[in-house]
This record gives C-alpha cells, structure tokens and sequence, in this order.
C-alpha cells in the first residue's frame, strides 16, 4: 500500500520560514513625509518593551525632530568605505549579523552600496539580516517599487534610479502607510524641514507640484491596499485556481521592454495571478542572426523580469502569432501584454497586423496593448 506524501524539501521550507526575521515597511509617497520619524518612534515603543533593538543605519537629513528619537537607541557602528577620496558610511551588516539583535531598523532600502561593498543594494542586506532571523523595521518611498519607474517618469517626469524589486516588498510582512496632506508637506518644504532653502524652492517647482503628490500618494494609497490584500490570501491559503494567468511577449526588437514588463507585473499583481515573461524566438532569430548588442538586451529584460516576479521563458514558433498562441494553449494564459504595432499605417489598414493575426489566433484571451516606444 502506498500514500501520497509531502516531500522532505517543503518540511525544510517551513522550518527556513520560521527561522527567517519579519520585515515591516514604512511607506511614503515621497521625502519628508516622517517614515525616518516613525521608524524611530517604533524602535522606542520596542526598547521601552524589552526588546532588544539597534539601529542599523539612519539618515536624519539634518532634521532635528528625527535625530531627537535616535536618543537612548543603541547604534552599530557604520563600516567606511573610501571611493575616490571621500569616506562614505554604509550599514555593516556582518556587524548587525554578530551583534544578533531581535529587531533591527535600517533607514531607506533602496539605497545603492558605494562601490565595493559585499552587497550593491541595501534591501540586498537587509535579505541577508532577515535570513539571519532578524526582524527588520525599514522605510522607503513608493517611487523606488522597480514596477512604478515608468508610470513615475511619465507623470513626474524623473527616471528613479535606485530602485527596490517588487518581490521583496511583496514579501513583508506589514506595509504600513506614513500619509501626510499634499499641502502639509509642501509647508514643510518652504519652512525648510524637509531640504535646504534652495533645495526647496526647485523642489516645489519640479517634482513636489501638487499634481505630482496627488498621484504619488494614490499609487502608495494601492501599494497598501494590495499589500493587505496579498495577506489576506496568504491566511486564507493558496488561492490559485489557475483562473488568471499573464504573459508578456517580448522580442529581440522591442524599444522598451522594461516598460511591458512592468506593465504586466501590475496587472498580474492586480489579478493576484502567475505570470510569465516570455521571449518570441522566430526561426531566422538564432544566435548568428542576432547582434550582440539584441541578444544581451533579451538576457538583461528576462533577468529583470525574473527580479519583478515573473517566470523568464523562451518560445519559439513559425510565427509570431503561432508561438503565442502555442504559448497560451499550453499554460492556459488569459492575459496576454505586448507593445503596440509600429507598422505604418497602410499596412495595418490592410489586416497585415501582428495584433489582427495574434487577436484571431487567440479568441479566448484578454490583449493589452501598451506604447513602448517611448
């Protein structure tokens, strides 16, 4: 008689788990907020408790309020790293690992290591602390999530660059919204609370528009409410029932693939569902056809979709239109991303579309088309 049992390897799972820190983020839609503030104030509540908590790294950018609740915190002294003649401070994280705290708070997680450091990111080392069974307190704003850079750059008009995978907040364990009125916080700068004078007032220009904060806090408004939502699922246990599922396509050619990666990485998130970044290989697209140049954009795209969550793939087919719908067939998708046709005009009018084929080679999918170009 035989039964059916688990595999040893999902036992040693839960036992990882269990053994792994908590991370708990304070988001902001943007600087000045008070994340660094009620980080800090939290790292009091816990001391005044008993638990035992150190300060990993802080940025108090000069404000006073902030730099008054580092009062009575141990801090782990800073490693030095000298770049190019300046000496730059960054966390030390082996430091923080033998010092073996219970709770850990370590400022801005997107932060970028100055060169030579173990790791290049800070979320990077923060990982390495929650591996260690350290819960760690954190904060970051909401332009710094990797799938927001392009609905970001579009609005406010800035390319973030230190930016965060979506995987690793989809991973904490309680996101916590630090909201301030649009108003309020553009007070905050005149006052100078938030930067220098100076910095201020090109701020208030640019960036900090009313506009460009209104947005910003509904995006970080979202983050919230589908970080409670992915919780909610996780107590209610797996909800997979394969009713959802998202592809992107991608080609060699594509202008802005990281734009339909992103795109599809908010819908699938909406959707709560699988999804799979997935390169189009042609027949006349094999390595001595491609440039160089094509081939490391596809490694680099299907990297970065591998870091926002999605399963990288290869699939080839006689044509475009077959290899997708081979594609959907098989993992049963029913979303499928892809740029927008940059064919003239004529040719469209003539039904010589990838979207008219792909459209009639799948019927019982949803298609969203997205401008890559830009």
């Amino acid at each position: 008689m035989t039964t059916d049992r688990p595999p040893p390897e999902k036992f040693l799972h839960l036992i990882r788990a269990q053994q792994r820190g908590r991370l708990k983020v304070y988001l902001g839609f943007a600087p000045g907020v008070g994340k660094t503030y009620e980080m800090l104030q939290e790292g009091q509540r816990l001391k005044a408790q008993g638990v035992d908590v150190v300060v990993g790294v802080v940025e108090t950018h000069g404000r006073a309020d902030t730099a008054a609740q580092l009062a009575g915190l141990e801090r782990v002294p800073l490693r030095h790293v000298e770049y190019r003649g300046v000496t730059l401070d960054e966390m030390d994280t082996a430091a923080v690992v033998a010092r073996r705290p219970t709770v850990a708070l370590v400022d801005e997680l997107a932060h970028t290591n100055a060169p030579g450091s173990p790791r290049a990111k800070r979320y990077e080392d923060v990982e390495d602390l929650l591996r260690a069974g350290i819960h760690v307190v954190t904060t970051m704003n909401v332009q710094h999530i990797e799938s927001l850079c392009d609905t970001i750059e579009r609005f406010a008009g800035v390319k973030v660059k230190e930016r965060v995978p979506d995987h690793v907040i989809a991973e904490a364990d309680q996101i916590v919204n630090v909201d301030l009125p649009a108003e309020d916080l553009q007070e905050r700068l005149k006052q100078g609370k938030v930067y220098p004078a100076e910095r201020a007032a090109r701020a208030l220009e640019h960036f900090f528009t009313a506009d460009n904060l209104s947005r910003l806090r509904e995006l970080a408004l979202e983050e919230v409410a589908s970080a409670l939502d992915r919780q909610r699922q996780k107590r209610g246990g797996p909800q997979d029932n394969g009713s959802d599922r998202v592809m992107v396509c991608l080609s060699s050619r594509a202008p802005n693939p990281h734009r339909l990666l992103r795109k599809a990485a908010r819908l699938a998130d909406r959707f709560g569902a699988p999804w799979y970044a997935v390169y189009v290989r042609l027949p006349g697209e094999d390595a001595t056809r491609v440039p160089a140049a094509a081939q490391r954009q596809v490694a680099d795209t299907l990297a970065l979709a591998q870091q926002l969550g999605a399963i990288p793939m290869q699939f080839t087919g006689p044509t475009f239109e077959a290899a997708v719908a081979a594609f959907v067939d098989e993992y049963r998708i029913t979303h499928i991303v892809m740029g927008r046709s940059r064919l003239p005009w004529y040719r469209r009018w003539f039904g010589r579309s990838p979207l008219d084929r792909l459209l009639r080679a799948v019927p019982g999918a949803d298609v969203t088309l997205v401008d890559a170009s830009r």
